[in-house]
C-alpha cells in the first residue's frame, strides 16, 4: 500500500470531509478546523485543524468558547501528522488533558486471512436489536470497568435511524456475552472503521478479538470498502500487524472538560 496517499485520503475522507457520525450531530467547517457537536452521549470534538504559530492559540481558544456554550466535554484529536510542531503543547497550556498515543493502522480489507475458527462453543452474531446493545454495553463493562451506558445510547441511535452506518458483533459462549465490537461504514468513504472491539478477562489470549477483526473485514469487503482503519491501542497493534495492517500516523486525544451536561 502507498501509505502517503492513503493518508491524504484518509484526512480528505474522514477528517476534513467528515460527516455526522449520528443523530443529532453535525461537523461544520470553522476556519482551520473541523469539528463535530452533538448529543451529551456522541462523540464532540476537533477532527482535524490546519494550524500556524500565528493562528493556532486563537483556533484553539474559538473550539474552547464554542463547546462551552454547547455545554460538552470536547476531545481534540491530534494526529501525528498536525501542525504546528507544538500544538501539543499548546492544547495541553490551554487546559487540555492528552489520553494515551493510539496508532492508526490500515489494511487492505480483502486481503486479510480467511474467518478465524472459534473456540467450542462460540459464536458470531450480529446486533440488531436493543437486546443485542444491552450485551455489547455488558461486555464493555467488564472488559474495561468502565461506565459504557453512552456506547449504547449512541448504537442505538445509529441503528435506529442510519443502520446501514454500522454493524456490530458479538462473541457469545454458550449464550454469554465475552467480546463485541463494531464496524463504522461512512458512505462515499473507502474507509470502514473498526471500533470498541473488547473481550472480557477471562476469555482473553483465546483468539476473539482477532476473529471479530477478520469477520469484521469480510463484513467491510462485501459493502465495497477497499480499507479498513483502525486506532490501534499497544495492546492490539501486534495482533493487527500479524494480520497485514499497517502503521498510517499516531492520535493522540487531548480531552477538555467543561463540566456536567445536560440535554
Amino acid at each position: 500500500m502507498d501509505l502517503t496517499s492513503l493518508r491524504t485520503r484518509y484526512d480528505r475522507q474522514l477528517r476534513i470531509g467528515a460527516r455526522p457520525d449520528g443523530p443529532g450531530a453535525r461537523v461544520e467547517r470553522d476556519g482551520p478546523v473541523v469539528r463535530q457537536t452533538g448529543p451529551a452521549h456522541g462523540w464532540n470534538g476537533v477532527l482535524w485543524s490546519r494550524l500556524g504559530p500565528d493562528d493556532a492559540d486563537a483556533a484553539i481558544a474559538a473550539q474552547i468558547r464554542h463547546f462551552r456554550a454547547a455545554g460538552r466535554t470536547f476531545e481534540w484529536k491530534l494526529y501525528g501528522h498536525d501542525g504546528p510542531a507544538d500544538l501539543a503543547a499548546r492544547l495541553l497550556a490551554a487546559g487540555f488533558t492528552a489520553e494515551e498515543e493510539e496508532t492508526v493502522m490500515v489494511a487492505d480489507a480483502t486481503a486479510l486471512p480467511a474467518h478465524e475458527g472459534l473456540p467450542e462453543g462460540v459464536e458470531i452474531r450480529p446486533v440488531t436489536d436493543e437486546a443485542g446493545v444491552r450485551m455489547v454495553v455488558e461486555v464493555h463493562e467488564r472488559a474495561f470497568g468502565t461506565d459504557s451506558s453512552h456506547i449504547g445510547h449512541r448504537l442505538l441511535d445509529q441503528l435506529a435511524d442510519a443502520p446501514g452506518t454500522v454493524a456490530a458483533v458479538l462473541a457469545l459462549a454458550h449464550g454469554e456475552p465475552v467480546s463485541a465490537a463494531r464496524l463504522d461504514l461512512q458512505p462515499g468513504t473507502d474507509f470502514a472503521g473498526l471500533y470498541g472491539g473488547g473481550t472480557v478477562a477471562p476469555w482473553r489470549g483465546r483468539g476473539l478479538y482477532r476473529a471479530l477483526v477478520t469477520h469484521r473485514a469480510h463484513l467491510a469487503a462485501a459493502r465495497g470498502y477497499p480499507y479498513l482503519q483502525v486506532d490501534a491501542a499497544p495492546t492490539s497493534r501486534p495482533i493487527l500487524a500479524r494480520l497485514g495492517f499497517e502503521e498510517l500516523t499516531t492520535t493522540t486525544p487531548y480531552v477538555y472538560e467543561v463540566g456536567a451536561v445536560t440535554e
